[in-house]
This record gives structure tokens, C-alpha cells and sequence, in this order.
């Protein structure tokens, strides 16, 4: 990251911008800093100016305590400020759920477009969050940072076996060090269920979008997202999942944010 700005409570933001054009600011999801979504920004490059950063907490951002939404509300409207004052909005994930609330806030946001937001529609979904909450506090609260991990992961329906064997890679540690970032995005989905009158309350248009390789209930959630907010749009992208190909996504993106 080769830039900084400032968010409202005094914390430090690093941030990059690729391409010149329309701001689009992406909003990575958990376990991810700006980087996992600097590969979306190459391939929206020659129409926008893509704008990847670290979300607070990971990555060379700071940190500042006590942690609540509104302040990662605030953070994106730092960057909407350092990048001309309006901007379109991609979040993936969680990173969705973040910003659908940054737009219903009424930060000036001209488009938002979602990937895969997980709100629990699949039943016991409301009862399987509440428990993660319950289970990632405790271990978070204990500095169990490889078992806040572990609980993410079982809560996105990897395996056991992968589990563990992720436990034994290179890429551990890292995940390790911004394990305290789950609390942030657990805070970002709230009860899982999906907020509807926060949805109603959007008046920029909203595209949600879903893979076709993905789990039913995630399509199910990225419909409701977009029957909800009330200029949605909902498409599905055939043979994605959740980790969905940039090359495959951008000119979904280049279409919408072009209009």
C-alpha cells in the first residue's frame, strides 16, 4: 500500500489506487486484507480508478480501540473522501454486509455491488451464528487466536482434514495475526439474518451477485439482498463459487459501475 489517510477516530488507513477513471473502492471480506482483492482492481483498472486498502485492524492499518461498525463506516468514508468525495462500492462477503451499510448510512456512494453476502436464510442459520459469536469471543477474549481461526473455517464448511492441514502451512501465521479482525466482520453480519429495513433504506442501485458452483442458501441470500434494496438487481455468475475469478467478475462490475 503507497498511500495513507485518516479516519475519523485517528486511524491510520493504507490504501492503493490502479487505473484512472470513476473511483470503485473494494471491500475485502474476512481473513483478507487489501490485497486479496488487488487482483479485481488490476482487471477494473482501464475503466476505473480501483481502490484496494487494508481494512482496520490487518495489513498496514491501524487499530484503535474500542472497536464498533460505525468506525469501518467511518474508514470508508475517509477513502471516499481521499478519493474525490463520491465512489462505488464492491465488498465480498462480509466485506458486502460492510458496504450495504456504509450506502444505507448515506455516505455519498453512487453504486454498490455484493458478492456472496452469508446471511443465514438456511435454517438454524440464526442459532449457528450465535454460537460462533459466542465460541470466537471467548477464544479472542483468551488470545486462542489459532482456534478463532479454526472456528471461522468450520464455520465456512471447510473440512477437518483441510483445517488441520492449513494449520500446518506457511500461510498459518499470518492468519493467525489478524484473527482478532473476525470479531470485526462477526459485528459486520450482526445477528446473520439479513437486515431488511436497512436494505429498504438504500436508494443508489444495488447489484448482488452469487456463484453458480456456490451453496443454494448463498444464492437465496444474494436474492433476497437484491429483492430487498429497493433498486436491486440480482445475478448469478455460472460455474463461480465463493471465491470467485476476477477475470470472470470484472466485466460484470465494468457493466454496472459504467451505467
Amino acid at each position: 500500500m503507497d498511500k495513507k489517510t485518516i479516519s475519523a477516530d485517528g486511524t491510520s488507513l493504507a490504501y492503493a489506487s490502479r487505473g484512472e477513471g470513476p473511483p470503485v473502492i473494494l471491500v475485502s471480506g474476512a481473513m483478507s486484507t487489501g490485497d486479496t482483492v488487488a487482483p479485481l482492481a488490476e482487471a477494473l483498472a482501464d475503466r476505473f480508478t480501483a481502490v484496494v486498502y487494508d481494512r482496520r485492524g490487518r495489513g498496514e492499518s491501524g487499530d484503535t480501540r474500542p472497536y464498533a461498525v460505525e468506525r469501518e463506516v467511518e474508514d470508508l468514508a475517509a477513502l471516499i473522501g481521499a478519493v474525490g468525495g463520491e465512489a462505488a462500492l464492491y465488498g465480498v462477503s462480509s466485506g458486502g454486509a460492510l458496504a450495504l451499510r456504509a450506502a444505507a448510512s448515506g455516505l455519498p456512494v453512487r453504486r454498490i455491488a455484493v458478492y456472496e453476502v452469508p446471511f443465514a436464510v438456511y435454517e438454524g442459520g440464526a442459532e449457528e451464528r450465535a454460537e460462533y459469536t459466542e465460541r470466537l469471543t471467548s477464544a479472542l477474549e483468551q488470545d486462542r487466536r489459532g482456534d478463532a481461526v479454526e472456528l471461522f473455517l468450520r464455520l465456512t464448511g471447510l473440512g477437518e482434514g483441510l483445517i488441520q492441514g492449513a494449520r500446518q502451512s506457511p500461510m498459518w501465521p499470518g492468519m493467525e495475526s489478524i484473527a482478532p479482525s473476525l470479531a470485526y466482520d462477526d459485528a459486520v453480519m450482526g445477528d446473520g439474518l439479513v437486515p431488511e429495513a436497512r436494505l429498504a433504506s438504500i436508494t443508489a442501485p444495488v447489484l448482488s451477485l452469487a456463484g453458480g458452483a456456490s451453496p443454494e442458501w448463498m444464492r437465496e441470500a444474494a436474492r433476497i439482498v437484491a429483492d430487498t434494496a429497493p433498486r436491486g438487481t440480482y445475478r448469478v455468475l455460472e460455474r463461480q463459487s465463493h471465491m470467485v475469478e476476477p477475470e470472470v467478475l470484472a466485466p460484470v462490475l465494468t457493466e454496472f459501475f459504467g451505467q
